[in-house]
């Protein structure tokens, strides 16, 4: 069947082009897929270069990524270098689509930076440079593990090498179809409990990520798929 792809966050969709041909010219792929950013001008060039390519499965929406609602759910979700809490959007978008499967490498995380403390860490915390670092990885960490309890296989990999970019982390998730269970709740809230911070993919993820009290042992909450109404390039501001 026809494969569904949203790029959210998709500046000037290298990507989004990208995986088209490789899925369709390269593999024989049935491929629609659907770049979505919230600058006017980058859209309207996208859409320009598909039409001048003929690839009529090709599309552009002007939206950010928390306002988007595709016609039908993704299969799925791609976000190559959206900025701070858009990867989050696209995270949480894509587990409320019920996508089979989520590609995100974030950018620039800047959330918990301020957010982040423990007292028994005050000697990692006080260089800049290191709270930083510990910050951004504490942020992809606390997506991986919220994922899991919104029912995801989740891990973090390397994309590419650090030559390229680096940016090169990739949170990988594959839908399981079920909760992750008390053990996942205990991973995530342990996690966020001991650096003592409220990130955005819980906020974005609402009932899909239970529990959000620090009840480790709550069962997590199952949520009817619903049906909705109806790439990256360069750093998104989305």
């Amino acid at each position: 069947k026809e494969m569904r792809i949203v790029d959210c966050g998709c500046g000037s969709a290298y990507l989004t082009f990208a995986v088209y041909a490789y899925l369709v010219h390269l593999k024989g792929r049935r491929v629609s897929i659907t770049g979505v950013d919230r600058e006017a001008e980058r859209i309207e060039k996208c859409a320009m270069l598909a039409d001048q390519l003929g690839w009529n499965d090709v599309r552009f929406v002007q939206s950010t990524i928390a306002d988007y609602e595709p016609e039908t759910s993704p299969d799925i979700v791609l976000s190559l270098h959206a900025c701070d809490t858009a990867t989050d959007e696209a995270l949480a978008r894509g587990a409320l689509w019920d996508a089979r499967l989520l590609l995100a490498a974030p950018c620039c995380q800047q959330e918990l930076s301020e957010q982040i403390q423990a007292d028994s860490q005050r000697a990692l915390l006080k260089h800049g440079i290191l709270k930083q670092r510990t910050a951004d990885l504490l942020t992809d960490a606390l997506r991986a593990a919220a994922l899991e309890v919104a029912g995801y296989r989740t891990d973090v990999v390397e994309f590419t090498t650090t030559e390229v970019t680096s940016k090169n982390l990739l949170i990988r998730a594959t839908r399981t179809g079920e909760g992750g269970g008390p053990d996942a709740v205990t991973h995530y809230t342990s996690l966020r409990d001991f650096w003592g911070v409220d990130p955005c993919i819980a906020r974005l993820l609402g009932t899909r990520l239970a529990p959000t009290s620090g009840e480790e042992n709550q069962s997590v909450a199952t949520v009817p798929r619903a049906e909705p109404e109806g790439e990256g390039g360069t750093p998104s501001s989305n």
